[in-house]
């Protein structure tokens, strides 16, 4: 990996870092003016609503203007979200600054694209997985730094995301060169809709059901992130130490599946293999968890198995789909994936929560198995179809109609 890969990878691990430095507090922040926990939940909500809505809008404009600037504005406003956050006096001030985060961590379709335009198809999913190991341990490190240094004030974590952030954007700003070549940039104003990227993705047949299967990925994720804590507090009454400990475990696997083990095992199996082994391995993580009774120690094998399953699908269901994407609709297709994460992380938690009151605490693992079951099979059935030899999306029909 060259020096660009690796700015762009820290653009992500500052966003993340942010993330899991403000998240795990925004309870104790939220508590400064209303103890209610339905205040933070829909704090909480709003950072992915706001990465649903302009998460497409960056992978587009990207592709007419460049990867670059659209970076630089991410990680400039992720340094003042986490300044507004530090300094906000107000339940309303602190939602404008988390709605300006969600927006400014939107940028992974934006750097997922970057890696696309310096990378080989060979070499692609390496380069996502470095991307992904730089959201894993964003996570970590931010965890562990928000713990440690809350103690000594709230408005001290997000204050410090945000000196890293601006440092970073510094940085990036001399040594960031430009990815995308003007004459691969495409000059519609269809990045204005804002559900167009969607729209252009499942459009495209080798990749409808590819985003099909994320989707439902994400929804099963999304929901064990939010619903393990009680999932734990219920079934082997863990206090926050414990689950905080289940949480670094699970980030660092999945760091180093990313950053170590897809590498080694890319050469050797390719991304349709790697994608369907990461999507089975996590189906059968899911099933099993829903089945531990007693043994809590069980927990800690099976969020390996989860985090390496994720860690191997994920890059590589994205290099499958950037692939299938062609050129100048990398960043479109990569940010009309985005907007369907950013749904499932909506809707994720709403349903285990639901799930989780209505049926008990097995039922959300149990369903997430059935899910993640489910796009396993759409995966594996959409690699055995051959792939049209069509030309890249620049020149279908519903280009002209998009000029």
């Amino acid at each position: 990996m060259d020096r660009r890969h690796f700015i762009v990878a820290s653009s992500v691990l500052v966003d993340m870092m942010g993330y899991g430095l403000i998240m795990p507090l925004l309870p104790f922040i939220v508590k400064t003016w209303t103890s209610d926990a339905f205040i933070v939940g829909m704090l909480g909500s709003l950072y992915a609503a706001t990465q649903l809505l302009v998460a497409p809008i960056l992978g587009s404009l990207s592709d007419r203007i460049g990867r670059r600037p659209v970076l630089l504005l991410c990680l400039f406003g992720s340094a003042l979200a986490y300044l507004s956050i530090a300094l906000a006096n107000s339940i309303t001030l602190l939602a404008a600054a988390i709605a300006l985060g969600g927006a400014a961590g939107s940028s992974m379709p934006v750097a997922q694209a970057y890696i696309a335009d310096t990378t080989t198809p060979q070499h692609r999913a390496r380069g996502l997985g470095l991307l992904g190991a730089a959201f894993g341990l964003g996570l970590i490190g931010g965890a562990a730094m928000g713990g440690f240094l809350g103690q000594y004030g709230l408005a001290i974590p997000p204050a410090l995301a945000a000196a890293i952030a601006l440092g970073n954007a510094l940085y990036a700003t001399i040594a960031l060169p430009e990815s995308l070549p003007p004459h691969h940039r495409h000059h519609s104003t269809y990045w204005l809709q804002l559900f167009a990227p969607v729209y252009t993705a499942m459009q495209i047949p080798t990749i409808r059901p590819l985003l099909f299967a994320v989707v439902l990925l994400n929804i099963a994720f999304a929901g064990l992130q939010s619903n393990v804590a009680l999932f734990t507090m219920t079934r082997f009454g863990w206090g926050p130490t414990q689950n905080a400990l289940l949480f670094v475990f699970v980030g660092i696997w999945a760091a180093i599946t990313q950053a170590g083990l897809l590498k080694i095992l890319h050469p050797l199996l390719g991304d349709t293999r790697l994608a369907g082994g990461g999507m089975g391995f996590m189906a059968l993580a899911f099933l099993l968890v829903g089945m531990v009774k007693q043994s809590d120690w069980l927990l800690f094998p099976l969020a390996a198995m989860l985090a390496i399953g994720m860690g191997l699908a994920v890059p590589t269901l994205t290099s499958i789909i950037s692939q299938r994407a062609g050129n100048n609709r990398q960043g479109a297709v990569l940010g009309g994936m985005q907007a369907l994460i950013s749904l499932a992380l909506i809707v994720g938690p709403l349903s285990f929560g639901f799930l989780f009151d209505r049926f008990g605490p097995d039922t959300p693992y149990l369903i997430g198995g059935t899910l993640l079951t489910g796009a396993w099979l759409v995966v594996v059935w959409t690699f055995l179809q051959p792939i049209p030899a069509l030309p890249p999306i620049a020149s279908r029909p519903v280009e002209d109609s998009e000029a």
